[in-house]
């Protein structure tokens, strides 16, 4: 993996908005970005820990299928959501 600098993020994603904007698609387009943090355990730190609130919902009538093991399945219970465990699959 190799650093990216702040500019170069923006001139990327940037060169993507404008793309998608000169040509149109039939389709919702989206984009992702990973980052990897070096020397952070995410089960002992929960510095990084939270959620954001999107300013617009990409696709409103989406669903959602947990696919996990007995403890995924039952915190999906728990907010009722639908699951599979590997036994169902």
């Amino acid at each position: 993996m190799s650093k990216v600098s702040r500019d170069t993020l923006y001139e990327c994603v940037n060169a993507v908005l404008q793309s998608s904007k000169d040509k149109k698609r039939n389709f919702l387009e989206t984009v992702e970005l990973q980052i990897g943090l070096k020397n952070y355990d995410p089960q002992k730190d929960k510095r990084f820990s939270g959620t954001v609130k999107l300013k617009y919902i990409p696709r409103p009538k989406m669903q959602v299928c947990v696919l996990g093991d007995q403890q995924h399945c039952d915190e999906a219970k728990q907010l009722e959501v639908p699951c599979m465990d590997a036994e169902a699959l």
